[in-house]
C-alpha cells in the first residue's frame, strides 16, 4: 500500500465527553466481555496486576461541602507517534495501515519496554494464564484470542469488529457508513459519552464532535498525537 493510499484510508479515533460520563463502568465490563479479559481476583488487583484495557479515573473538584466528581475514561490513546512502538525489540507493538496502535501477541516476549515508555500507563502485563470462574468461560468471544502468560495487552479499538465491518461492507459493495462500526465500550455507554469513527471523514460524528471548543488531548505537549479527544466539562453549568 502506497503512502497516498494510506492517507486516503480511514483513521479511526474516539471522542470522550467528560460531561456525559457518569462513572458507571459499563464500558469496562463490555470491554472485558468482548475481548476475553480475564478476572484476576482481589489479591492480584491489590498487587497492581489488574488486566482491564480501559479504566475510569475519578477526580474530585471543589471543597467540602461543594464537592463534585468528574470521571474520565482512560484507554490506549492509539497515538500517531506512539512511544511504545519505537522501543519494542521484536516489533510486537506496531502501527497498522489504518492508524491503530496494534499488538501482535504471539510475537511479544514480555520485555515490558512498551509499558515503561507509555506516558498514559494504559498497557498491562499478563502475569498468569487466563482463567474465568464458572460459567464465564462459556461466554468467551471466538473472534478474540485468549492471551497467555508473559505478554502485553491493551485496548485495540475492538479491531475484530473493525475488520468484520470492513469485510461486510466489501461484500455489500458499498462503503462503510458512519456509525455502523462501534467498539464494545461505545456500544455499551448508556449516556453516549463515547463516540467512535473515522477522523479522515470531516462529516463523521467523531470529526464533528472533536471540533468542539471543549476538545483537548491528554499530554498533547509530548508530541504523541493521541487519537482520542476528550471534551472538558462545561464550566458554565457550575455558574448559578
Amino acid at each position: 500500500m502506497s503512502v497516498k493510499e494510506k492517507e486516503k484510508g480511514p483513521r479511526w479515533g474516539m471522542v470522550a465527553d467528560v460531561d456525559r460520563c457518569t462513572g458507571c463502568k459499563a464500558c469496562v465490563l463490555a470491554c472485558r466481555s468482548e475481548n476475553n479479559v480475564p478476572v484476576v481476583g482481589e489479591q492480584e488487583v491489590n498487587r497492581g496486576r489488574i488486566l482491564d484495557w480501559i479504566h475510569v479515573d475519578r477526580f474530585w473538584k471543589g471543597e467540602y461541602p461543594d464537592v463534585t466528581a468528574e470521571f474520565i475514561p482512560m484507554l490506549c490513546q492509539h497515538c500517531e507517534k506512539a512511544p511504545c512502538e519505537s522501543v519494542c525489540p521484536v516489533y510486537a507493538s506496531h502501527h497498522s495501515h489504518d492508524g491503530l496502535n496494534a499488538q501482535i501477541y504471539n510475537r511479544c516476549v514480555g520485555t515490558r519496554f512498551c509499558a515503561n515508555n507509555c506516558p498514559y500507563h494504559v498497557r498491562v502485563f499478563n502475569f498468569f494464564s487466563p482463567r474465568w470462574p464458572q460459567p464465564l468461560e462459556q461466554q468467551l468471544n471466538p473472534d478474540v484470542t485468549a492471551r497467555d502468560t508473559g505478554v502485553m495487552e491493551k485496548c485495540t479499538f475492538c479491531v475484530q469488529r473493525i475488520r468484520r465491518a470492513e469485510l461486510d461492507a466489501r461484500l455489500r459493495g458499498k462503503p462503510l457508513r458512519d456509525g455502523e462500526l462501534r467498539p464494545a465500550c461505545v456500544q455499551s455507554c448508556p449516556t453516549s459519552a463515547l463516540v467512535f469513527g473515522d477522523f479522515h471523514d470531516p462529516h463523521s460524528a467523531v470529526s464533528k464532535t472533536a471540533r468542539s471548543p471543549r476538545a483537548v488531548r491528554v499530554l498533547e505537549d509530548l508530541g504523541t498525537e493521541p487519537r482520542i479527544v476528550y471534551l472538558k466539562a462545561d464550566r458554565r453549568k457550575e455558574i448559578i
